[in-house]
């Protein structure tokens, strides 16, 4: 009796405090979005800052040319492995199908565990929000755009709102700064940058070393003048943000 009445009042005190199912098993999934949650509130403004991780790689304008990948033009809903004179993995030819949403979703999450085998040896972009906000950009990038995504107005301005606000570790705020940090994050700490002080064409000899001996994608000139402006300007031989210890 005494241990029916127990479990009675425990039903009844996680009923009252809304934990019962819900709190103590699985608020994860009861909170986690659908792709389609996602992309309602991507932001493509944010996804084009996302893109320069890719832009060494791959064009992304119609017509672009075939880098070390292949043109993204389109690429959302178009046929897997289709870029013509590109020569695709077995593995990609014989995954096949389209890039639909979910598909495409998986493989920039894990290129690798997607499709095994690939070429695509990088790792993937594992924040569920950048993931969407890259995925409204390149759909925007296409003659037949899908209908996801924030407004293209209302997305600028929430990513100016968002970038005055974001945090960029130790960089410093300037012109240019969302371009370095997205280049330079992936593969290592920001510290590199803040602790030296460099003439701008030693930052853009260092360019070259990065591109040429150790494996880093070329950039494009408006990325590379655009990055290098912001080194010239915060980084410069003055060391004017230099951290204090």
């Amino acid at each position: 009796m005494w241990r029916s009445l127990r479990s009675s009042c425990f039903l009844l005190a996680s009923l009252a405090a809304g934990t019962f199912l819900y709190g103590s098993f699985g608020p994860e999934a009861a909170q986690a979005q659908t792709l389609d949650d996602r992309l309602a509130k991507a932001n493509p403004a944010k996804g084009e800052v996302i893109f320069v991780r890719c832009g060494g790689c791959h064009s992304i304008e119609e017509g672009g040319p075939t880098k070390l990948g292949p043109n993204l033009w389109g690429i959302i809903d178009r046929p897997v492995a289709s870029v013509d004179g590109y020569a695709y993995s077995d593995a990609l030819k014989e995954y096949g199908g389209k890039w639909e949403l979910e598909r495409f979703d998986a493989f920039l999450k894990d290129p690798a565990g997607a499709v095994p085998g690939s070429r695509m040896a990088v790792p993937g972009v594992t924040d569920d929000a950048e993931r969407s906000d890259l995925i409204a950009y390149l759909n925007q990038n296409s003659a037949n755009p899908l209908p996801i995504g924030l407004d293209p107005e209302l997305a600028e301005a929430a990513a100016y709102d968002s970038d005055k606000t974001r945090d960029f570790g130790l960089l410093v705020d300037g012109p240019g700064i969302a371009k370095t940090y997205a280049l330079c994050t992936p593969c290592h700490s920001e510290m590199i940058i803040v602790q030296q002080g460099k003439t701008r064409a030693r930052w853009d000899k260092a360019l070259d070393w990065m591109i040429e001996d150790q494996g880093m994608a070329p950039l494009s000139d408006d990325d590379r003048t655009e990055i290098l402006d912001y080194l010239e300007a915060n980084y410069n031989e003055d060391r004017p943000n230099f951290p204090k210890r």
